[in-house]
């Protein structure tokens, strides 16, 4: 079905993996057009409640592909860059939540692929970093604006102005990563926390995803009435019925998404 990744489901999750281990997973047209394409998938499947994202081989992406884009014009550049954005913005704003499985470099685009990730759990041998400035141009693919907002602009300034490459520990203390765990704990980990979300209610889950990715650059106002509107059209579904209903029976609740 696809040429550079794998896509699967299994007990409600969808499997979503880079597979150009030749290439360490680099970023080319090929692979986000088709992550383009899996997300769409996933957003679509009513099977499908959680993602988890990773890397084949001992890369999560290493990158953009250089060989790719060593020739680009500045109008080249501007289209894939473009292009870039378009995946990277659907996968932020998919309706269900994704997990990025972050067991290896995760360099470049492959730092920016996480960043548009709701949660990241990193393996300890994992290593993040936008080093685009030492081969003379900038981070194309949202990293000048979703690292500031991850990490804070000063760091977000220091680590896309040196080019450091930094360990998973580092990525978890300044919040790039949510957790780091030992390497054959991460997909265990995902999957277990893949579990915990879909044991809610997914409409309430998509809800305040929603809630929480556009009200975050909005004024405050804006925001507390876009939550507001948004835990009153909460009340219209069955799950918030049964939710309450099994919360006053002391009862584990069942949803259905509906």
């Amino acid at each position: 079905m696809y040429e550079t990744l794998k896509y699967e489901v299994k007990e409600g999750i969808a499997y979503i993996t880079v597979s150009r281990p030749e290439a360490l997973n680099a970023l080319n047209s090929k692979v986000i057009e088709e992550l383009y394409e899996a997300f769409a998938a996933f957003d679509a499947d009513a099977d499908a409640m959680v993602a988890i994202l990773t890397g084949d081989g001992r890369s999560f992406v290493a990158g953009a592909d250089i060989a790719e884009m060593a020739n680009f014009n500045t109008l080249e550049a501007r289209e894939f860059a473009k292009r870039g954005h378009r995946t990277m913005n659907f996968i932020e704003n998919v309706s269900k939540p994704v997990i990025a499985a972050v067991n290896g470099f995760a360099l470049g685009g492959g730092c920016e692929l996480s960043m548009a990730c709701d949660i990241r759990i990193a393996s300890a041998k994992a290593k993040f970093g936008q080093p685009e400035v030492g081969l003379g141009l900038i981070p194309g693919f949202g990293g000048t604006q979703r690292l500031a907002r991850l990490v804070g602009k000063g760091m977000a300034k220091y680590l896309i102005y040196t080019a450091e490459v930094i360990g998973a520990e580092e990525a978890g203390r300044i919040g790039l990563v949510e957790k780091v765990v030992e390497p054959d704990e991460l997909m265990p980990t995902c999957e277990a926390l893949a579990k915990t979300i879909m044991s809610k209610a997914p409409i309430a889950v998509g809800v305040a995803k929603h809630c929480i990715n556009n009200g975050y650059d909005m004024d405050m106002k804006s925001a507390s009435e876009l939550e507001v509107n948004s835990f009153g059209i909460s009340f219209a579904s069955e799950d918030l019925k049964e939710g309450t209903s099994a919360f006053l029976e002391k009862r584990a609740a069942e949803f259905k998404n509906k």
